[in-house]
């Protein structure tokens, strides 16, 4: 590999690991893996409940990397994938394997993080997409995570 495609590379990996620390600051945790599992499950649960065509400008938006991680396992014939509330907290959980009680304060810290690292107006044109119900999961004030 060149010198210049090493650079490159090596770019690519550094915005990634900008979005995850932001992502873990906003949790307040150095838990990177769990970071990665949250940005990950935030990502494909926005993208899946998108149009096709909302779904490909979002993600055109995306470092080179984690459009790579949002695009991971998508099946377009299938989008958007219809779910409430109840519904959206219940897959946000199980994917990022933390507890339903932890969503409220996950998904929004998670939307901050992602709102800093874009163009202004660029996630709204996303979130206006979703229903009023799964909106309000991503963008409610994030709640205290319980002490002890």
């Amino acid at each position: 590999m060149s010198a210049t495609h090493a650079a490159e590379f090596e770019h690519v990996i550094h915005t990634a690991n900008i979005w995850l620390k932001a992502v873990s600051e906003a949790l307040g945790t150095e838990d990177r893996h769990l970071a990665n599992r949250v940005l990950r499950t935030w990502l494909h649960t926005l993208r899946d409940r998108l149009t096709v065509d909302a779904a490909a400008h979002f993600a055109a938006q995306l470092p080179e990397l984690l459009r790579g991680v949002y695009y991971d396992g998508w099946v377009p014939s299938s989008a958007p994938v219809k779910y409430d509330r109840e519904a959206y907290v219940n897959r946000f959980a199980q994917e990022a394997l933390v507890s339903t009680e932890a969503v409220p304060r996950i998904a929004p810290a998670v939307t901050e993080a992602v709102r800093a690292h874009l163009s202004p107006g660029q996630l709204e044109r996303a979130l206006d997409q979703l229903p009023h119900d799964v909106r309000t999961v991503l963008e409610s004030a994030p709640v205290p995570a319980p002490a002890g």
